[in-house]
């Protein structure tokens, strides 16, 4: 059976929280527990810039994709974050990583965007191989100052 790519529905909160807790975890790292209430609100709202999608197999969700508009001022169109991409690890090797990065895509496009990217961390080796065969690598290096 294919992978099945659909918005976020109000349904999903439970499948969903579990996966963002895998993906957290993944990445090593904790939010409050407010923070799960005010994405996933963000998530739902028409009026927010920011969209989410999630992946099925067997009716079960192996994987989400959360997607942040917003402009630039590089372009004259919107531009699309991709800010958080997971797949169970059951699922991984499948093409459910680059169907939810396709379903990106075909959002941003619906938004007119200009562009669409992404950000991993440099010993995500397994994504990596991934994004190289789908995207083009900018070369840009993040920095971050806590405030």
């Amino acid at each position: 059976m294919a992978v099945l790519i659909r918005p976020l529905a109000a349904s999903d909160r439970a499948e969903w929280e579990d996966l963002w807790r895998k993906y957290l975890r993944f990445y090593e790292t904790t939010l409050p527990t407010e923070q799960y209430d005010i994405t996933w609100r963000r998530l739902l709202d028409p009026a927010e810039p920011m969209h989410g999608h999630v992946a099925f197999e067997n009716g079960v969700m192996v994987g989400l994709v959360h997607l942040v508009f917003h402009r630039s001022t590089w372009l004259p169109d919107v531009t699309c974050y991709l800010q958080d991409l997971f797949v169970d690890e059951s699922q991984r090797g499948k093409g459910t990583g680059e169907a939810l990065i396709d379903a990106a895509a075909n959002l941003a496009r619906q938004h007119n965007a200009g562009r669409l990217y992404w950000l991993t961390h440099e010993s995500n080796v397994t994504a990596r191989r991934l994004y190289d065969r789908v995207a083009d690598r900018s070369g840009f290096i993040q920095y971050r100052k806590p405030l």
